[in-house]
């Protein structure tokens, strides 16, 4: 079912526009070198065949898993002689381009520079880490997205229809065609190869149900709409489970929208929020956490990102927990929301252009770092929530050490301990 064309390509609309550099490597058959990165099963390969075949190059494909400096040294010779010879230039196609180390890299580097070859390395690793800078700047560097639901069932209908497919053959109901969409998490690749297992168990004529799909590949059915009351069922146990700091159920509820085919970096924006809601300043190390847990999704992809999702799950679940910080904001909203705005106290406006201090502004401004402490009796607020305390910090975690600055810091602000303190 691969592509004979680059119109038969599903998904990646943004790298076959035209005037785009695929577009250019086929119509103008001109020298090309690109690196194309993108998670497994979303076209990669497809890519590099269809150039080969719709510009009559000649195609050599090379595994970086098998193949070894010798394989790629001997392929360049044998290009240079195509092209000195016959003038027909070589698509040199390296799939898993990553796993070559930098000596293995640095052998392509002639070939790249001087056009014997249009180089197309493929890889499912962040390329400005796993591929060496000069090949990196020699290459147009594509990048390629995961199939979505429309495509993958556009793929899924082509293979159960065309005659290089299955012609026919079966019929695929629409619960088992969902699930097979979720099963595939956007892999083109996935879902043929759960298709065709699945077809294998019912006869010619035959439909695959959900409990035939089940059987064939062995992963049962989650009951999830991404979009529906499980959807929003699922991340709220998510959240109270880490609230709740039951890590054990938080992974539960994890592993079930992972399996569902939910949206990963859905999942790491929640633990975004999640740290900073529940957890804020009683671990401070919690929302950095999350954040590089996001990253790490964008980088690797499921499905090896799962566990570093599961990693900032686990680490937000056993956090001390405090609301403080949710707190804090939302009653500072709330004020300026009724209209406690009031004028910025003159001594903190702006005083650094001309005229401004005939105006008053900046006049008996105290330089904090001039005093002891780097804190200095001073009014900051304006007067309409001047004594207004938002952040109250509790004894959870690191929190109970704020505790006790913040009160220091607030007697030396306003003077003494108790005086001009409105605790809402």
């Amino acid at each position: 079912m691969r592509p004979r064309a680059l119109d038969e390509v599903v998904g990646q609309a943004h790298l076959l526009g035209p005037g785009t550099p695929i577009r250019q490597l086929v119509d103008r058959d001109v020298p090309m070198s690109l690196v194309l990165w993108g998670p497994p099963g979303t076209g990669k390969t497809t890519l590099a065949t269809v150039v080969s075949h719709v510009t009559s190059r000649r195609f050599v494909e090379i595994s970086a898993v098998s193949d070894g400096v010798k394989r790629v040294r001997a392929e360049i010779d044998l290009a240079r002689r195509e092209l000195g010879m016959a003038g027909r230039q070589t698509v040199l196609f390296v799939d898993e381009v990553h796993r070559f180390n930098k000596a293995q890299q640095d052998a392509l580097l002639p070939a790249v520079e001087n056009r014997w070859v249009s180089f197309i390395g493929a890889t499912t690793e962040n390329p400005f880490f796993s591929v060496i800078s000069p090949l990196l700047s020699r290459s147009l560097l594509l990048t390629l997205e995961p199939l979505g639901e429309d495509e993958l069932r556009q793929v899924i209908h082509r293979a159960l229809a065309e005659e290089r497919g299955l012609d026919g053959a079966v019929t695929l109901d629409p619960a088992a065609e969902d699930h097979l969409v979720r099963l595939a998490g956007g892999d083109a690749r996935r879902a043929l190869t759960y298709l065709e297992a699945a077809s294998l168990v019912v006869e010619d004529g035959g439909a695959i149900d959900v409990g035939v799909l089940e059987k064939a590949v062995d992963r049962a059915a989650v009951r999830y709409d991404r979009e529906g009351d499980q959807h929003y069922d699922v991340i709220s146990a998510f959240i109270k489970s880490i609230r709740g700091s039951d890590p054990d159920a938080a992974l539960h509820y994890l592993a079930r929208m992972i399996e569902a085919g939910e949206d990963p970096r859905f999942i790491a924006r929640r633990l975004i929020v999640h740290a900073s809601e529940d957890v804020g300043m009683a671990d401070p190390t919690a929302l950095p956490t999350a954040v590089a847990a996001a990253q790490a999704v964008e980088f690797v992809g499921l499905p090896e990102a799962r566990i570093n999702l599961a990693q900032a799950v686990i680490h937000l679940a056993l956090a001390p927990k405090s609301n403080a910080v949710i707190t804090a904001v939302d009653e500072a909203l709330g004020d300026v929301r009724k209209g406690l705005v009031g004028p910025v106290p003159g001594h903190l406006r702006d005083a650094h252009y001309k005229g401004a201090a005939k105006i008053g502004h900046g006049e008996g401004y105290k330089y904090a770092h001039n005093h002891p402490g780097g804190v200095v009796k001073q009014q900051y607020a304006p007067d309409s929530v001047d004594g207004r305390e938002y952040y109250r910090p509790t004894r959870h975690g690191a929190e109970a050490r704020f505790t006790e600055v913040l009160a220091r810091i607030r007697s030396v602000l306003r003077g003494s301990p108790g005086e001009g303190r409105d605790r809402r």
